[in-house]
């Protein structure tokens, strides 16, 4: 199917540049997404990322069967399946272990809203779910009570990020605006005492920015 193979080709992009940005280390993380209906593409386990091709990409179907691929399906599986099944306005998960918002996931700390960029585009406070063993359903299930409907993000403990989007490029930008977020927290605290902003503020925020930030469609040309 043409979609597919497209969008496996994106996978492989997004990974690549989480790599890149040093969003992952090693082969740790994973990037999945929902093409079409009961149909899941997600990196496959420890092959390094810049030895990654389209042809590597696993195909899965919602229970985890795998219906085309070559090699064995990230670890992190379950936890993807099951947001998944949870929110069908999720169409791309990615998964990091990026240092700042690991260093928060360490000390078991939610990311308050203190900056805007965060309110607008993940939309609020990002939660830190349960411990759990990587890659258990135990850890599936602790991720998708945090990951409620308006929910866009959450910390695994002592371990990483998840973010999601409707799609791969929104799920990226919530991961590295989430790691920027949590960057600039750390460096406040060495300054002073950071200043969260209020629930009305941050509502304030993501509501204008859905409705009028940017340009009208076919206003903006280079």
């Amino acid at each position: 199917m043409l979609v597919i193979e497209k969008k496996k080709e994106e996978v492989v992009k997004v990974a690549k540049t989480i790599y890149k940005e040093k969003l992952v280390f090693g082969t740790w993380g994973n990037v999945s997404c929902r093409p079409v209906e009961n149909r899941i593409i997600i990196t496959p386990s420890g092959i390094p990322y810049p030895d990654l091709q389209f042809v590597d990409m696993v195909v899965v179907n919602m229970e985890g069967d795998i219906i085309e691929g070559r090699w064995k399906a990230s670890t992190e599986l379950p936890m993807h399946l099951a947001i998944y099944q949870a929110r069908e306005d999720v169409g791309a998960i990615v998964h990091t272990h990026s240092p700042y918002s690991a260093a928060f996931a360490v000390v078991r700390e939610d990311i308050p809203v203190v900056i805007e960029e965060q309110a607008q585009i993940v939309g609020g406070i990002v939660k830190v779910a349960a411990y759990a063993l990587p890659g258990s359903h135990e850890l599936a299930d602790n991720v998708v009570q945090i990951l409620e409907k308006e929910q866009t993000a959450v910390l695994l403990a002592n371990h990483g990020l998840v973010c999601v989007g409707k799609d791969l490029e929104m799920a990226l930008q919530r991961c590295r605006i989430v790691e920027r977020t949590a960057q600039i927290l750390l460096h406040s605290k060495l300054i002073g005492n950071a200043h969260i902003l209020e629930p009305q503020e941050v509502e304030i925020l993501k509501r204008n920015y859905l409705a009028g930030y940017g340009q009208k469609e076919g206003v903006y040309t280079q």
